[in-house]
């Protein structure tokens, strides 16, 4: 998460795609929209923030789809802030979606990528 502020319970806070080959789809998405990419270490490898050309404002990652991250679907993932990730998580189960991956640690943050019940993808997440 490249920004620092405090996000608001249910705002969109980040988003990110996660696909085998990172290193094509970032060189794909810096020539058709423009982004540069600035290496993030993952131990061994490399994942990217994407930054905007002009301010270098990180907009978006662009991951390899290995280690924790193995299990996500190769599409653009909208990270939603919530209150707990694990209440949400069962909240989510109740009401008929699906867990993809989690609840976990991600970093200083708490994960969990969902299913919806009309089969939409997206992440939740929160500060522990």
């Amino acid at each position: 998460m490249a920004d620092s502020k405090k996000p608001v319970i249910g705002s969109i806070t980040w988003r990110d795609l996660t696909v085998k080959n990172a290193e094509a789809v970032r060189d794909f998405y810096s020539k058709v929209v423009g982004w540069k990419s600035s290496p993030v270490d993952m131990g061994g490898y490399n994942d990217f923030n994407m930054n905007l050309s002009g301010s270098g404002e990180t907009v978006a990652g662009i991951c390899h789809a290995r280690g924790p991250n193995a299990k996500l679907p190769p599409q653009w993932l909208i990270y939603i802030t919530v209150a707990d990730v694990d209440e949400s998580a069962k909240r989510c189960v109740e009401l008929g979606g699906k867990i993809i991956d989690g609840p976990r640690m991600m970093g200083e943050y708490r994960f969990c990528a969902i299913q919806d019940p009309a089969g939409a993808v997206a992440a939740l997440m929160s500060r522990k």
